[in-house]
């Protein structure tokens, strides 16, 4: 079951992580072994999290790298069917 409006995980990541420690992006980067480029890129929804950000934030922050993973997923899946009806039309039936 896809979720309705499903945040971008990377508002997720700065809401429920980084904000309730108090901790700068660059602090929180340095924890998770990435560059503040990189986290920066994810808080603000220009990057998705990857399998071995998953990873990372499991270990950091807690959670599966699978919860992770799903919900890069689910708002993937999300913006996807927003495009569902151009996808249909440049896709040709088999049947």
């Amino acid at each position: 079951m896809v979720m309705y409006n499903p945040p971008h995980p990377g508002e997720v990541v700065r809401q429920l992580c980084i904000e309730p420690l108090s901790l700068s992006i660059t602090e929180a980067a340095k924890g998770l072994g990435v560059s503040r480029t990189a986290l920066s890129e994810l808080l603000n929804g220009r990057r998705g999290i990857s399998p071995e950000m998953a990873i990372r934030l499991s270990v950091a922050f807690g959670g599966s790298a699978e919860s992770w993973i799903t919900q890069q997923a689910q708002y993937d899946l999300w913006k996807a069917m927003q495009r569902a009806d151009k996808i249909k039309r440049q896709v040709r039936a088999f049947a």
